[in-house]
């Protein structure tokens, strides 16, 4: 059971401002909770918060800065039950996977606490030619300055954690906005935040609708915007971010290839190509969505993929059994079934699953789905996966690269070569070797090229990018 209602959180402060938010249970359709909806007004104010915090959260110890994220780890193990079951009911997310996401947002903070005292600078030497004799360099990294972020529904507890935890560990004022149709893990993280001893206007977090909330790209006060979400949304807000620095995390058509050596793997690769297909209904920018499959084993592997999609439970996401639930809403699941009715009428098959009943959409698998349909050039964004054959390596590299996205692929493979040349050629931000391009850990670099985005999270990385380097060059005398 979620709270009745939930406050926002502005300057480090619960605010019951209203109850305009109603959040559904993703599964019965159900209102679950209301939750304070920010106005512009209390979207301006936190910013203005947010600038009068930079000195103290400049002078907020490294040190300071650990202790609060451990706090938060240790309060998310504590409230570990309801967060995820939170995130179940809101997000509509199979239990098990509820609880992955919360373990992940524990390790995301735990990262940036380890990362919040190592944030170093470095010796330049400049003494290059005689004119600079006596000269030396010093560089640290230092706060941008306060930063905007907007989170997306897929995984609000850690795609949040990716944007709020290194925020922390860097010394930068933030104001979030979490995605309206799943507010409430970043609500229940600013009533932790809250508990802490971070300055005052060191965090808000406002949900906001979508058009009253233009001030987190368009404020020139803000010095970073972070969005992760649609391609659509995020290449417009960049063309309204003004001078700020922006990174975007967008969506992709990620693709997995099993080389023609895998046959002697099949039953791996079968569960983890369903598992990146169709895990929490296909809503993953890096969920599998075109399978790629040399000639010489693509009816042996079809065969094991299409039993092992007809298996998969279908249902109530709080039951431990079910792994496809409910996607966010019917009108994605609409959105969905109609291309894929677009593609069957271009000359596709389904060969697995393609029932809907509102929001529920059926694992599916198709096959001889036509490279110029919507199903297969954009985001699926739902647990449908094409199959494909292919007889030369080289050409399956090229067909994951005729793509306008390029975040993650996978490639299944004992061939040394081939997995340096995917690594070579492929066009993504990253390239996982014998696994799904689904796979994450959260201190590695993630992000893409193309459609998919600019800039890398992961702790490390997206701390970079919330600092700037600042030299000082010391004259002898």
């Amino acid at each position: 059971m979620l709270n009745k209602t939930y406050p926002y959180y502005l300057a480090n402060e619960a605010v019951a401002a209203n109850t305009d938010l109603e959040v559904t249970d993703k599964f019965s359709g159900e209102v679950a909770t209301r939750v304070a909806m920010a106005d512009a007004a209390a979207i301006d104010k936190a910013i203005g918060f947010a600038v009068e915090a930079m000195p103290a959260m400049r002078a907020f110890a490294p040190f300071k800065r650990q202790a609060v994220l451990e706090h938060c780890v240790k309060r998310f193990r504590e409230r570990y039950d309801e967060l995820a079951l939170a995130l179940c009911i809101e997000a509509g997310k199979p239990i098990n996977d509820s609880k992955g996401e919360v373990t992940r947002l524990i390790d995301t903070f735990k990262v940036a606490a380890e990362e919040a005292v190592r944030i170093d600078g470095e010796i330049v030497n400049l003494q290059i030619s005689p004119r600079a004799n006596g000269y030396h360099g010093y560089v640290k990294r230092v706060p941008i300055g306060p930063c905007s972020f907007i989170s997306p529904f897929n995984f609000p507890l850690n795609l949040t954690a990716h944007k709020v935890a290194p925020a922390i560990a860097a010394g930068v004022p933030f104001v979030l906005k979490p995605a309206s149709r799943t507010p409430v893990g970043a609500l229940i993280m600013g009533e932790i935040l809250a508990e802490t001893d971070l300055p005052k206007g060191a965090f808000s977090i406002l949900p906001a609708h979508r058009d009253g909330a233009d001030l987190f790209t368009t404020d020139e006060r803000f010095k970073l915007l972070s969005f992760t979400g649609s391609p659509a949304v995020g290449w417009e807000l960049k063309k309204k971010a003004g001078k700020k620095k922006v990174i975007l995390e967008l969506g992709g058509n990620a693709a997995a290839i099993v080389d023609g050596d895998q046959g002697g793997k099949l039953d791996y690769v079968v569960d983890r190509l369903a598992f990146g297909a169709f895990y929490q209904s296909g809503q993953s920018c890096i969920g599998v969505q075109r399978i790629l499959v040399h000639a010489s084993i693509y009816d042996a592997l079809r065969e094991k993929l299409i039993a092992k999609t007809r298996s998969l439970v279908m249902g109530d996401p709080k039951d431990e059994k079910t792994f496809v639930g409910p996607m966010i809403s019917e009108s994605e699941s609409k959105r969905l079934a109609g291309w894929m009715e677009s593609a069957v009428q271009a000359g596709a098959t389904i060969v697995a699953g393609g029932k809907v009943d509102g929001a529920m959409f059926e694992a599916t698998l198709l096959e001889g789905v036509k490279r110029d349909t919507d199903l297969y050039r954009k985001e699926a964004f739902g647990p449908v996966a094409i199959l494909e054959r292919f007889d030369d390596f080289g050409a399956a590299l090229a067909t994951v690269n005729d793509s306008d996205f390029g975040l993650q692929a996978g490639v299944f493979t004992d061939s040394l070569a081939h997995a340096h040349r995917a690594w070579d050629e492929l066009e993504v931000g990253g390239v996982v070797i014998n696994d799904v391009p689904s796979f994450r850990v959260d201190n590695m670099p993630y992000g893409g090229v193309k459609d998919s985005g600019l800039g890398r999270e992961g702790v490390r990385y997206a701390i970079e990018d919330m600092t700037e380097l600042r030299l000082m060059v010391m004259r002898e005398t």
